[in-house]
């Protein structure tokens, strides 16, 4: 490692002085891709970059500004405030006023940390064209990033690295010696372990560079790797995009019969540090919207589960929610108990408050009686097969709304059954 750059970061020594040089993203930067295109039109637009860490948004934003001969002025909005956008407009207005008239491209780093009215300082100067404002998220810039500033701005999403991508950075930091050799096996754990990010690659390269110097080792062996990395923990925001990405998929599985998949999604969400106690609580929700009454075994299951893990934690607690995830998975489906609950709330909702009928009334009281409170009513229980044919339940004048619908899986065959019987049974008696 030369010793006039080993101050130097190793993330910042292979940061990409041009666009050729960046590695990933072909989708936006390749040849007529969206964003070289903006590149090659010499005229700089106002954007968003979003995107999981570590897959070059700040590199992107640097050689915008170096591109178009700009002066690039960023923000942190985990650490800045209206202050710091205060005086990068000011700069900004002294570099545009200055004698070589020069643009501005403001980068604003985590921009969804920043609230509406700190978002909203912003937009008269995008509009006047004092800067281009580019911000970095990782977050949904539909949920995170205020309608007014985001019609101002195009959105351009970075995927993670490839392993391919990350394998060039390797061979990047090799070239220029910043580490030393590194077995095949290692180079494999070390991708798998940087998950898409760069920077986590390039910062635990240079870790891993200081500790075998001191060890004075002559490569980077699998064994030697695993020992220092520890277990391999995957990238993974709690509560952010991609956790809520792999819920969904999760969901999505179960509902869609695959248990394969279903399993993929729940340990993918488990090796990435999700709460057992959220996937128990989300497949009690699974068991209630996707499955329903075509199996009621499934939603005591998935209770069972629930409680299991509770008894035993993790890891052994873990297996009774897998199992209870294959259950989901393979049992029969039904969302129709989903679909009568939510028309039932859109109809109250929106209809006026029926009155009870008399025969539906309860009676406590003589006065109540004399006032004919419950007066016809008849006894389910008294009539012939526990079924008083032709009654009524619903509010005078109300037509059968018809909201639950069974379908014809599982139990709900039965059901469907039950109830076309007892349908004709009043059609007789009315």
């Amino acid at each position: 490692m030369p010793a006039a750059s080993s101050h130097v970061p190793l993330a910042e020594r292979l940061r990409p002085r041009t666009l050729a040089e960046v590695i990933g993203q072909q989708h936006m930067l390749g040849e007529g891709m969206a964003l070289r295109l903006a590149f090659e039109s010499g005229q700089p637009h106002s954007c968003i970059l979003w995107g999981p860490p570590g897959v070059g948004k700040t590199t992107i934003a640097r050689l915008m500004a170096d591109a178009f001969d700009a002066q690039f002025l960023t923000i942190s909005a985990v650490l800045g405030g209206v202050k710091d956008i205060r005086d990068a407009v000011e700069r900004a207005q002294a570099a545009r006023d200055g004698l070589t008239a020069q643009r501005t491209i403001l980068f604003v780093d985590e921009v969804h940390r920043f609230n509406k009215s700190q978002q909203d300082a912003f937009l008269p100067h995008v509009e006047s064209g004092l800067f281009t404002f580019i911000g970095a998220t990782t977050e949904n810039p539909s949920f995170e990033v205020n309608s007014a500033l985001l019609s101002r701005a195009a959105v351009y999403v970075l995927q993670p690295l490839s392993q391919d991508d990350l394998r060039q950075i390797v061979t990047k930091a090799q070239a220029i010696d910043a580490v030393p050799a590194i077995e095949a096996a290692a180079i494999d754990r070390l991708i798998a372990y940087a998950d898409g990010d760069a920077r986590r690659l390039l910062n635990t390269l240079e870790t891993l560079a200081v500790a075998a110097s001191r060890e004075q080792l002559p490569e980077v062996t699998d064994a030697w790797l695993l020992k220092v990395l520890g277990e391999r923990m995957r990238r993974y925001d709690k509560g952010g995009e991609q956790f809520y990405d792999t819920i969904s998929a999760l969901h999505k599985s179960v509902r869609g019969s695959d248990p394969d998949a279903s399993l993929y999604w729940f340990v993918r969400m488990l090796d990435g540090g999700a709460d057992p106690r959220y996937m128990a609580r989300r497949l009690i929700r699974m068991a209630s919207e996707d499955i329903g009454l075509a199996d009621p075994r499934a939603l005591r299951l998935a209770l069972d589960a629930a409680e299991v893990y509770e008894r035993l934690g993790s890891p052994e607690g873990e297996l009774a929610l897998a199992e209870c995830v294959v259950y989901l998975a393979v049992a029969p489906k039904s969302n129709a108990v989903y679909k009568a609950f939510n028309a039932a709330k859109a109809f109250v909702k929106k209809d006026g408050t029926r009155p009870v009928p008399m025969h539906l009334r309860n009676a406590p009281t003589q006065l109540m009686k004399e006032l004919d409170y419950g007066k016809g009513y008849r006894y389910a229980h008294d009539e012939a097969d526990g079924f008083a044919a032709g009654e009524r339940y619903l509010p005078d004048g109300m037509p059968d709304p018809g909201f639950y619908r069974p379908v014809e899986r599982g139990l709900e065959l039965r059901i469907a059954d039950k109830l076309r019987e007892l349908k004709k049974l009043n059609n007789q008696n009315n």
